[in-house]
């Protein structure tokens, strides 16, 4: 079966078309797409098709919003997202819905040793749940149930749940955020937009002035980018503060999910930012920020951390989705 496969992101979507045999995915035509230049996922998919002229019985697409009853609104895009008018206006016989995350998951077990990088080895022979945490334009995360003698993947939308600040520097980072968002989640702090919110915050917290050529810079592209970038060169010392802390936080909320899940089969760091910014994350207070749960410091210096480098991992998972019925 010739199954359309989509990584629905909040900036691009990934499409293509999987065929899956003894659980190895296949992946051909592949296309990638700036979602913001479409208004409905219908829209995007018919160029695709237009594009490849692919043809297909069915589609899995992971969806970057929860998914309900086939249904889905995705998180950072104005899409209402409907599986059964999907089906009926491409004229597939079945079109499914996923959390990006959970595809993520899925596609964990179509990974080999290349496709990964360990940040912390952990106990790497630990058998048990495992979860993934993901930061790209949002903060994502899934968890992987052990049943004793495989995953069974599924989906969360904890990235939503509430920052804790822990130090009178956060304490100050939470009431900035307050102030422009009200509810202040840990996706408000650890993703690529979350890089933004940092560098915008300690600016004032500092009484520092906004470079012109950093404005410049960030006016151009991926504002989020560009700080990283300037941190990378040592230009701009609030840029540096402001990774560091992006660093941290993202450490602090990986050993929070590792934890919630009991993670002994390891925690993997998915999204586009880790991939990109391996350095820092071995370098900087990632681990420490990671490990540092008191009393359950020994059991989360167990836990492998590794970061996936396989872009399409999210497609291979839809593939595997759809394969498992």
């Amino acid at each position: 079966m010739r199954v359309l496969v989509g990584d629905i992101g909040g900036t691009k979507t990934g499409l293509a078309v999987a065929e899956t045999v003894d659980g190895r995915v296949r992946l051909d035509q592949e296309r990638r797409y700036p979602s913001r230049d479409y208004n409905t996922l219908d829209g995007l998919l018919r160029r695709y098709m237009a594009d490849t002229g692919a043809a297909c019985d069915a589609a899995a697409l992971a969806i970057a919003g929860p998914v309900q009853d086939g249904r889905s609104r995705t998180t950072n895009l104005p899409w209402e997202v409907d599986a059964a008018a999907l089906q009926q206006g491409l004229g597939l016989a079945e079109v499914r819905l996923l959390n990006d995350l959970e595809a993520v998951a899925w596609g964990v077990g179509a990974l080999s040793a290349e496709d990964f990088a360990v940040i912390h080895p952990g106990d790497p022979d630990g058998v048990g749940n495992a979860c993934v945490v993901a930061a790209g334009t949002g903060l994502g995360e899934a968890g992987l149930y052990w049943d004793g003698q495989r995953h069974h993947p599924f989906a969360t939308e904890g990235g939503h749940t509430d920052f804790a600040p822990s130090d009178e520097r956060e304490f100050a980072l939470y009431r900035f955020l307050q102030r422009t968002y009200g509810h202040v989640s840990w996706e408000r702090v650890a993703c690529g937009t979350g890089i933004g919110n940092l560098h915008a915050f300690l600016l004032e917290y500092r009484g520092a002035d906004l470079p012109p050529w950093l404005g410049e810079a960030m006016a151009a592209g991926d504002p989020s980018a560009a700080i990283a970038a300037a941190a990378a060169e040592a230009r701009c010392p609030i840029c540096v503060e402001a990774v560091d802390l992006f660093a941290r936080l993202y450490g602090r909320e990986a050993g929070n999910m590792a934890l919630k899940h009991l993670a002994l089969g390891g925690v993997w760091l998915g999204g586009g930012v880790a991939p990109k910014n391996l350095d820092l994350l071995r370098a900087s207070g990632f681990v420490a920020a990671f490990l540092d749960k008191g009393r359950m410091a020994p059991l989360v210096e167990r836990m492998p951390v590794r970061v996936i480098l396989e872009p399409r991992t999210p497609l291979f998972g839809a593939a595997r989705f759809m394969a498992q019925g």
